[in-house]
């Protein structure tokens, strides 16, 4: 397998494991929810899991891949505010938290070109 074909299955697969992990331990996710969000934070949390298992589903499926490849690019582009408040908030933790919290900014990046390059390559039905 090509990595282009293989590329949308790792996205997919990433997404389906943020919503695993959302789900399994919410605690930690519900603590960058921004505060200025209403509601409570774990119903954010699990929002965000049904949200990433829906964009893994359309991903991995060739019908959907380039819509939900689109969608996942706007998703991680709205999900920052939520690595912001994070590296604010971790800002007093030990060095190697507080590193890994800024360093999660810039991933955002290469994450959000990655799905838009998927949606680039999708067959259009």
């Amino acid at each position: 397998m090509s990595l282009v074909p293989r590329s949308p299955l790792l996205l997919a697969g990433l997404l389906a494991g943020a919503g695993v992990a959302h789900l399994a331990a919410p605690k930690p996710f519900d603590a960058t929810v921004p505060r200025v969000l209403p509601g409570s934070p774990r119903t954010w949390t699990y929002a965000s899991a049904a949200v990433e298992f829906a964009l893994a589903a359309g991903v991995a499926l060739p019908r959907t891949r380039r819509t939900a490849a689109l969608a996942t690019a706007a998703f991680f582009v709205g999900v920052f505010p939520a690595n912001v408040q994070m590296a604010v908030d971790w800002r007093h933790r030990p060095a190697p938290l507080r590193a890994a919290a800024i360093g999660r900014l810039p991933l955002q990046v290469p994450l959000v070109l990655w799905a838009r390059n998927v949606a680039g390559n999708a067959t259009r039905p």
